[in-house]
């Protein structure tokens, strides 16, 4: 039996719960109160300073020792005035047989004086005389916590990040002062925070896309994690984006803050946009080119060709011949339009290609030498 249960009722636990599972009610307890997560509720502030210190006397085997035989008053105390009368059994000397002084020099605490039922207050310094324990910052308990593996969760144990983005939360500010839970930031500060990643995707979009401007929906995964009990999870989430005319490939369409939650905050997502490859047309800035083949003939003779235009439009080209190799025509305002004057358009690039015999017989090459 033990002589108070205050501590255990914090984190709301029995007195015979072990170690994992308070480490399992602080961590749940620490992640749903921490300032944080409740920065206009003064009272979530002071239930983290309760299960936070609650933690670190539960935590310690031989602090949980003293504390279940003799009650948190003795212990703030040090043993240095026998128990209430009524309470345990203690002698008048304090500490029992077995116990030296407590360890690291143990000061007391404000409204803790002796005799008499005592309410149960939390604070961060001690106010009475030496010998007594006094309670570590709130701040510093919890990123211990996560620091040596955060109760053994796994993938979990980063958590932690959620609050170490800087800027309002528990231990942010800079320079000396007192941080909100009153200890010296001078004396102690957290370990600088990585800057929030940036995760990069292709997007592939065809030509005719480009051209006319789309609107896409993206479905991706994000791990996040749980408000209630700051487990990790896997989230769908919907993105949605307008591609516009006469985007070119690498253009980068962001999100800020919608990736996976990681250490120092949210990752970015960046889309990069990848023209797929047109059968008919290749890109050239905000011009495109498009390629007829003729054969020897046709290239010698003469020839006709219907040319589709990227707008859906057609066309047709003559040439009476001889026409060579890589000979182009450039009709104007008939490319990709520009993404920035989208009432301007590129050009469309005719190149003609020939392709010549591979073999030639004897007669041939004579007429064609009669010829020429």
């Amino acid at each position: 039996m033990v002589a108070e249960t205050k501590l255990y009722d914090a984190l709301g636990v029995s007195p015979t719960a072990n170690q994992d599972e308070i480490k399992k009610a602080y961590r749940k307890a620490a992640l749903k109160h921490h300032p944080d997560k409740n920065k206009d509720n003064p009272s979530a502030l002071e239930k983290f300073k309760e299960v936070s210190q609650a933690y670190e006397i539960l935590s310690d085997p031989e602090k949980r020792k003293v504390y279940d035989q003799y009650g948190l008053d003795f212990l703030l105390r040090g043993g240095a005035e026998a128990p209430p009368s009524g309470g345990t059994a203690a002698g008048a000397g304090g500490m029992p047989s077995g116990f030296g002084p407590m360890p690291g020099g143990f000061g007391g605490m404000p409204g803790m004086g002796g005799g008499g039922t005592r309410s149960f207050h939390f604070s961060t310094s001690g106010g009475g005389g030496g010998g007594g324990f006094s309670f570590s910052n709130p701040e510093n308990i919890f990123a211990d916590f996560f620091k040596q593996g955060g109760a053994g969760m796994g993938d979990d144990d980063d958590v932690f990040a959620q609050f170490t983005s800087g800027g309002g939360g528990a231990g942010s500010g800079k320079g000396g002062g007192r941080s909100r839970f009153g200890e010296s930031r001078a004396g102690r500060r957290r370990p600088p925070t990585p800057e929030v990643t940036t995760v990069e995707k292709p997007l592939a979009v065809t030509l005719e896309e480009l051209y006319k401007g789309v609107h896409k929906k993206m479905k991706i995964k994000r791990k996040t994690y749980d408000d209630g009990d700051g487990k990790r999870k896997v989230e769908d989430k919907v993105l949605e984006m307008d591609i516009k005319p006469g985007y070119k490939a690498g253009t980068k369409i962001k999100f800020k803050g919608v990736g996976d939650q990681e250490e120092g905050g949210t990752q970015d997502l960046h889309f990069i946009v990848q023209e797929k490859p047109h059968e008919i047309y290749k890109r050239e800035d905000d011009d495109i080119r498009i390629y007829v083949e003729l054969d020897l003939k046709e290239a010698l003779t003469g020839w006709t060709r219907t040319i589709p235009t990227i707008d859906g439009k057609k066309f047709t080209l003559s040439k009476g011949g001889p026409t060579g190799p890589g000979y182009t025509e450039r009709y104007p305002h008939q490319g990709m339009p520009n993404s920035k004057k989208p009432t301007e358009r590129g050009d469309m690039i005719v190149e003609v290609k020939v392709k010549f015999p591979t073999s030639l017989t004897p007669a041939q090459k004579t007429r064609l030498k009669e010829i020429l």
